[in-house]
């Protein structure tokens, strides 16, 4: 008998077969392949194949061309990655960011994060804020449609990255993203990215007193998280919210920023 410790646990085979094709999309030349592809570089046969890349496709991870058939990853493969990594950057720096944003504007602020189909919070100021007017937690959800932060997340993301991710939206049921619905989102998010920043204005059913302003956090070309500063409608027109807190927002934003580039990140 040998030293290694044997698991009483039967390997899911199941499991391992789907790593697999994640592994050789993931290594496959232009980042798409077909099943034939899949089938030789992992030696599964193609009904293997074939199933498996449904149930990922359900699953959200990849997607299927309709124009030559072949499968690619989507952005939501990235969350698998990215947990750790992004806990350590929030604890280090975000934090303490927004803390110093909380000294200048008094309102609170969130910093969140894409997870799935919705944007969660993963640092807040409320709980500090003499202006809060609710208690939002870290791992709240907010709409990536209506809210500042998920507007902004949309708005600065690769272009291919934002269709995914608005084609998903609109899959769901009861979406307003379709037909003339979808065309003036897509206005409204080219409107952020010229201005700059998101915003929501009334526009949140969950929160409709709510007035809003958002800034994505860059790195390497994609968005990493987005930074909002959250007030009340009947306090400040958005026009005064631009005036006074877009300087502040941004300049938290770029502090992160500068942190994620830095050769110790």
């Amino acid at each position: 008998m040998g030293s290694k410790t044997e698991s009483p646990y039967k390997t899911v085979q199941g499991l391992s077969r789907g790593l697999a094709v994640l592994r050789a999309l993931n290594q496959a030349e232009g980042g798409w392949a077909t099943i034939r592809e899949l089938s030789e570089a992992t030696g599964l046969h193609r009904t293997t194949i074939r199933r498996l890349l449904e149930t990922l496709q359900d699953e959200g991870l990849l997607r299927r061309s309709n124009s030559d058939d072949s499968y690619r990853l989507t952005p939501e493969v990235r969350n698998l990655s990215e947990g750790y990594r992004e806990e350590e950057w929030i604890s280090q720096v975000a934090s303490n960011v927004l803390g110093e944003l909380l000294l200048k504007v008094v309102w609170p602020s969130d910093l969140a994060t894409l997870d799935g189909l919705d944007m969660c919070v993963r640092e807040t100021t409320h709980r500090f804020s003499p202006l809060s007017f609710n208690s939002v937690t870290v791992r709240r959800r907010m709409s990536l449609t209506q809210t500042s932060v998920g507007r902004a997340y949309l708005a600065f993301c690769p272009d291919d990255e934002r269709e995914e991710l608005i084609d998903r939206l609109a899959a769901q049921p009861g979406s307003r993203l379709v037909g003339r619905g979808r065309d003036a989102f897509r206005s409204l998010l080219n409107q952020h990215r010229q201005a700059g920043h998101a915003h929501n204005n009334g526009e949140w059913e969950q929160e409709p007193r709510i007035l809003a302003l958002a800034v994505p956090v860059l790195h390497g070309g994609r968005v990493a998280g987005c930074i909002n500063i959250v007030m009340l409608r009947s306090a400040l027109t958005l026009a005064d919210a631009r005036k006074k807190f877009l300087v502040p927002l941004r300049s938290a934003a770029s502090k992160i920023e500068d942190y994620l580039s830095s050769p110790r990140v």
